[in-house]
């Protein structure tokens, strides 16, 4: 047996992630919200604080980030009684103390314990770091009124907690809201202050139509940083995309046909 001649595959540094995002088109004063995937990048040296730093040092302290750090455990396996009950996910409420593994990732959890990092303290908390860091802790609706970006690291448009604004801004018709509703004996056996559920479908994909929209528009910024797919837009860009779907075609945006009366 000869021994492979194939090169040792190399770390992924700090530079190289430095120069992929410059190259993406991130740069020195902006505003970014972040949500990532260590994995996805393949190999990198030192792990996840090598991707904080180097975002910090490309945005700098003139500049802000702002990720996710939700109070609650990454999601737990569903039982087959759950799945026919019509769970779709489900996750531990943590308490503001707890020191468990979340569900927000490995790079928002280091960024989270980085000095000069400002947190809010409800459930869906938000992080920021950098310039008008308190104001962007206040939630993502000061990200969308700086017209700040999103940039996404290894994961797709299903992890950007932005885009929710849309619903705080738009309702949906009752017939497809209830198809999400939570039943009251759910509730009972899911008490709201130790879980966070999700109940129901619909046939559509709302946010995968807004990301094919936004491509098709050239909203998109796309290049890869190791092994990872990564992504850079504006996000009220994408919010409002979302906002306008819901407001002139939610039937179409769910994929669920309309009830006619008669």
């Amino acid at each position: 047996m000869t021994a492979s001649t194939e090169p040792a595959l190399a770390p992924l540094t700090q530079k190289d992630i430095e120069d992929g995002l410059w190259q993406l088109g991130l740069g020195r004063g902006d505003t970014v919200e972040v949500h990532s995937s260590l994995s996805s990048f393949g190999w990198v040296g030192g792990g996840a604080s090598t991707v904080v730093d180097a975002l910090m040092s490309v945005v700098g302290q003139e500049g802000a980030l702002v990720m996710s750090a939700y109070r609650v455990s990454p999601a737990l396996p569903l039982s087959e009684e759950e799945k026919a009950r019509g769970i779709a996910w489900k996750v531990r409420i943590l308490r503001e103390d707890s020191t468990e593994r979340t569900g927000v990732g490995a790079i928002a959890e280091e960024f989270l314990r980085r000095p000069g990092v400002v947190c809010g303290t409800d459930l869906t908390r938000v992080c920021a770091w950098g310039r008008n860091a308190q104001l962007l802790s206040e939630g993502y609706q000061r990200l969308l009124e700086m017209d700040g970006w999103a940039l996404l690291l290894g994961v797709d448009i299903a992890r950007c907690s932005s885009m929710h604004q849309a619903e705080v801004r738009v309702g949906i018709p009752e017939e497809i809201g209830e198809r999400f509703r939570i039943p009251e004996e759910i509730r009972r056996d899911y008490p709201e202050d130790t879980w966070s559920i999700g109940y129901g479908s619909a046939p559509g994909d709302p946010w995968g139509k807004v990301w094919e929209e936004a491509q098709r528009r050239g909203l998109i910024r796309e290049r890869r940083i190791g092994h990872a797919e990564c992504r850079l837009f504006r996000a009220e860009a994408l919010v409002s995309i979302y906002e306008q779907f819901r407001r002139t075609d939610p039937y179409g945006l769910f994929g669920v046909e309309k009830k006619t009366d008669g």
